[in-house]
């Protein structure tokens, strides 16, 4: 076993629980609500404090660790080397503000630009997700990913956000979907959306977008330990830097990829 990512699986699922109590303190509140790059690109000051909680937590164990979180002004990218913890404090805030329950608190343990750990927290259902070196479980109990091969038995999500000049891709991407699989889910929370897709809940999840890491790092460690693939629009193995995400079971990922591709 490996004890460092061992350590940093617990040290993660650690501050991911204190930084989705935080959340959670907020959420129904009546919070203000502010807005950076977009109409839709909300913040709280839920999230900025769920943040800070969480680095209060890693702080304490790794202080040396880099840290990437999607706040203030901590780092944006993921080093190739040495340790770091790229933080979603409340992914999914649109759903948060919004009242609706489907938002985690998600941090990903990274040494030299790999996961090795990851736990998304989603207080508001109950449901907790924990990925390390021996697998990935939901709520304690192993999980792994769906065992369905025919496209047309699938469920599969369009996941990240087109922004309003692009939304002939979110229309691309929901054809594509619903052209070559049985249904179509929108989570609108990445992190869920990939947790989903670990515990076999959803069959792929799939974007043509450059996705942020604290939206994709932990829930793209968890579909790999649950015996998925991820992999970018390329096919080739997805990296936090890479453009586009295609997360499935195994099973459909070529269809899947497919469709992926179709959105552009």
């Amino acid at each position: 076993m490996n004890t460092d990512a061992s350590r940093r699986k617990a040290v993660a699922e650690r501050a991911a629980r204190a930084g989705a109590a935080v959340a959670a303190a907020g959420f129904r509140a009546g919070l203000p609500v502010e807005t950076k790059s977009g109409k839709t690109d909300v913040v709280t000051s839920a999230d900025r404090d769920a943040q800070r909680r969480v680095i209060e937590v890693l702080a304490d164990e790794f202080p040396a660790d880099t840290i990437v979180g999607e706040e203030d002004d901590e780092a944006k990218v993921v080093p190739d080397d040495g340790a770091a913890w790229v933080i979603d404090p409340i992914d999914g805030t649109n759903n948060f503000v919004r009242e609706i329950p489907t938002w985690s608190t998600s941090v990903g343990a990274v040494v030299d630009g790999e996961a090795v750990a990851a736990a998304s927290i989603l207080p508001a259902i109950g449901d907790s997700y924990v990925s390390g070196p021996d697998g990935v479980e939901r709520n304690g109990e192993p999980i792994s990913v769906s065992d369905r091969s025919d496209p047309e038995t699938c469920t599969v999500c369009p996941t990240i956000w087109w922004n309003l000049d692009r939304r002939d891709e979110y229309t691309h991407a929901v054809s594509a979907i619903v052209t070559r699989f049985a249904d179509l889910r929108r989570v609108g929370c990445a992190q869920a959306a990939l947790a989903l897709v670990a515990a076999g809940s959803l069959d792929a999840t799939i974007t043509n977008v450059d996705a942020n890491p604290w939206d994709t790092v932990a829930g793209v460690h968890m579909v790999r330990k649950a015996g998925g693939t991820v992999t970018d629009l390329d096919g080739e193995r997805w990296r936090h830097d890479s453009r586009g995400l295609v997360a499935s079971n195994g099973l459909i990922h070529d269809e899947a990829l497919a469709a992926a591709r179709s959105i552009d």
